[in-house]
């Protein structure tokens, strides 16, 4: 008799378990499933409806008026939906990623650009400023040099030049431009999307308004976001709040303009026709200022730290305007620049490559259109205020 091994018989297989948390359709009643259908079809229009949205919104950050790059738009389109704080994380992210190189040299054209300065000229009502006190020493040929922008009358009415902005970042480069407000008017233009709005003032240069032009400088930080910590004032209406101790550039009826501290160096008087706040005093009284090194208090969270692109105004002892637009810039050394160009009162305007810009103006081919030049290029347009602007900006015009 022979005996067979059999394997033990399997216990019956049982029902998968799911890991979702739904049941499956067949364990539905009619009723459940026809619920089921209408929430997710629902879930599946508002989807639709939002992603269609997003792209309808983005579609119109992309291609509304002017010359702003793609970065600059979609970072604008950001802020403008409450996500200025992530926005802000993701520039402090890439900062960390790509920080501006310490050492080295500037670049062939930075060089050629800082050493094409001119011979003095014979004694004029304005002559070429003496030769600014520089970051960096020895000095370079042509650093801190002036030259002559744009002459009208036969005078250097904006000059500019070029230094290094420390001791550290050696290869790269800032620009300081100085104006004679003596004979020069200047002109506060609001943005079409900053402050917004209608205004008789154009958000551009138009055709037409280009005689005598000799320069523009960008604005400061958003007003409708609420970053300048500062208003909007231009054609008797005033956007976000004029606030007191906030540092101003003040516009008058007569053309010309004052750099201080609102409620004491400046304030509202009949003659005032336009105000630009941001932030406060970076140099007051020729001396920087106490809290230049507290990171918030020239940008967010750590941004007064950061060595990025950014932009300032000042005004010297006699009432000239010194401007400053530079690479791998801190608040601090933005300030010292300002200070060294003779600025006894300065603010800060803007940060970042979409923002910080000078433009000087040839009139040498046409007195009526002049062809506007980047002071420093990076990488926006030059015509950029010959065509709508989202943000506002001066403009300075031989009187």
């Amino acid at each position: 008799m022979t005996t067979t091994d059999e394997a033990p018989a399997k216990p019956p297989r049982g029902r998968r378990r799911r890991l979702l948390p739904w049941k499956h359709r067949r364990d539905l009643t009619p009723g459940q499933l026809r619920r089921r259908r209408i929430v997710t079809r629902s879930v599946l229009a508002v989807g639709v409806v939002c992603t269609a949205w997003l792209g309808w919104s983005v579609g119109q950050a992309l291609t509304y008026p002017g010359r702003d790059g793609v970065e600059a738009r979609l970072a604008e389109w950001g802020r403008d939906h409450d996500l200025g704080l992530v926005v802000n994380q993701l520039e402090d992210w890439q900062y960390a990623l790509d920080p501006p190189r310490v050492g080295g040299s500037l670049s062939p054209e930075a060089l050629e650009r800082m050493r094409a300065t001119q011979s003095a000229s014979a004694a004029t009502a304005v002559p070429l400023q003496a030769p600014m006190p520089t970051s960096v020493t020895p000095r370079l040929p042509g650093e801190g040099v002036w030259r002559t922008l744009v002459s009208y009358h036969g005078l250097p009415l904006v000059q500019g030049t070029y230094v290094r902005p420390d001791t550290e970042h050696t290869s790269y480069e800032a620009a300081v431009a100085w104006i004679s407000a003596a004979h020069a008017t200047f002109h506060l233009h609001p943005g079409f999307m900053e402050p917004g709005g209608s205004f008789a003032v154009p958000p551009t240069i138009p055709v037409g308004q280009r005689t005598g032009l000799m320069a523009t400088w960008n604005g400061g930080f958003r007003i409708t976001d609420g970053t300048s910590k500062g208003g909007f004032y231009l054609d008797g209406r005033t956007d976000g709040t004029l606030r007191d101790g906030a540092a101003s550039e003040v516009f008058y009826r007569d053309g010309s303009i004052r750099i201080g501290t609102w409620g004491r160096d400046v304030r509202m008087t009949p003659d005032v026709v336009g105000v630009r706040q941001c932030l406060k005093l970076m140099v007051d009284g020729g001396r920087l200022a106490d809290d230049i090194d507290v990171p918030y208090q020239y940008g967010w969270a750590y941004q007064g730290k950061k060595f990025v692109e950014r932009s300032g105004v000042g005004v010297t002892a006699k009432g000239d305007i010194v401007m400053v637009v530079g690479q791998a810039l801190s608040a601090r050394t933005l300030a010292e620049l300002m200070q060294h160009a003779g600025a006894v009162r300065a603010m800060p305007l803007d940060m970042n490559g979409a923002w910080p810009s000078f433009m000087s103006y040839d009139s040498t081919v046409s007195r009526t259109d002049p062809k506007p030049s980047n002071i420093l290029d990076f990488g926006e347009a030059a015509d950029r205020y010959y065509t709508q602007a989202t943000r506002d900006f001066v403009a300075v015009y031989a009187k």
